[in-house]
């Protein structure tokens, strides 16, 4: 293992790793927007800057591996100046419109701007100006607040394997955007959005629903289906305003177009909250007896209870190979197990299918 020293400090790491990740290792801290910890690096932000023994000019961390006696300089006046300049350039070329953003507070930007104290820009000439907005669904894009890190292109790459997006043009007129500028067709799985380091990707449904103030956190399983990916409800009063997940999940943060976007039915005012019990009414006139099907309110008890019974007589009285059962591609291993042991060994049948169809 190399044995390596950063700002004085040494320490022995896998041969291959990049010197941004030798310096996590000792909890040192470097700037950086492009890089992410589960995608390949890029170093396109330039802001990773260091200064390593005898090499004549500042490299960036994220792509230089280490090496056997290396001596690494992460902050230093130069470097420091450098990072701020190119903070500058960034930020020359970026809405100043933190008030109405939706990533106000939980913008890597933003904070960087905070922590050198960049309240005015000493660099002005032409701005990317874009108006179109997507027809999409889900994602927002505000290209004016892209800052070309790539993330989006190699999440949407190297975990996906979709490529819905790319680098096009050249220079200034540089963008990321579908094939021919079309909107955004693809499968909507907002990891583009997780890995945004500032506001130019947002999901729809979150506009002006809340920020960080007063918004809660609560984790919990997702329900869509049995892989119980672990999700991040935020939640501003009563209602989910959005959802993401954590890098140290089981499904390490990524998420599909049902779990990051699929939660108004939480708040629905159609969603049932009680089991509804099926009974016939009759109304009798001079001529006629009419019968309506309502449904009434029931606890649970009673709903189970009115279940068994019903299964029962059903079999007593016309046999078990009667029913059908079909199970869910939403429940767990462990409970599609237990619905087809129910069905096999206390109905006494196996006329038994599951919904989980290409």
């Amino acid at each position: 293992m190399p044995k390596v020293t950063i700002d004085g400090k040494t320490v022995n790491v896998p041969e291959g790793i990049t010197v941004l990740d030798a310096a996590k290792r000792l909890h040192i801290s470097i700037p950086t927007l492009c890089h992410h910890p589960k995608l390949t690096p890029f170093g396109g932000c330039r802001l990773c800057l260091i200064e390593i023994k005898g090499i004549p000019r500042p490299v960036t961390s994220c792509t230089t591996p280490v090496s056997e006696g290396m001596e690494v300089t992460t902050t230093s006046p130069n470097l420091e100046s450098l990072r701020k300049t190119v903070l500058e350039l960034i930020l020359s070329d970026h809405p100043n419109d933190c008030m109405v953003c939706e990533r106000a507070g939980d913008c890597t930007l933003q904070e960087l701007a905070y922590f050198y104290g960049i309240r005015e820009n000493r660099f002005e000439g032409e701005r990317r100006i874009y108006t179109k907005r997507d027809g999409n669904p889900f994602i927002e894009r505000d290209m004016e607040k892209c800052i070309l890190c790539g993330r989006c292109v190699k999440v949407c790459d190297e975990v996906e394997g979709v490529g819905a997006i790319d680098f096009a043009y050249r220079g200034f007129k540089s963008k990321i955007c579908p094939p021919y500028e079309k909107d955004l067709d693809c499968e909507f799985c907002g990891q583009c959005i997780a890995v945004c380091p500032t506001g130019a990707l947002t999901g729809k449904s979150w506009k002006q629903k809340g920020r960080q103030k007063e918004v809660r956190e609560v984790d919990t399983t997702c329900g869509y289906c049995g892989c119980g990916c672990n999700l991040t409800l935020h939640v501003h009063g009563n209602e989910v305003i959005r959802v993401d997940s954590k890098a140290d999940t089981i499904n390490e943060g990524w998420l599909c177009v049902k779990g990051r976007f699929g939660y108004n039915f939480i708040s629905s005012h159609d969603r049932l909250k009680k089991p509804l019990i099926r009974i016939t009414l009759k109304t009798r006139d001079a001529s006629r007896v009419t019968r309506n099907e309502v449904f009434r309110e029931a606890s649970w008890d009673e709903a189970l209870d009115y279940i068994a019974e019903r299964l029962k007589s059903i079999r007593d009285k016309h046999g078990p190979d009667s029913f059908a059962g079909l199970s869910s591609a939403r429940a767990t291993n462990e409970e599609n197990y237990l619905f087809q042991k129910f069905v096999r060994a206390v109905i006494g049948t196996n006329n038994i299918d599951h919904c989980a169809r290409y």
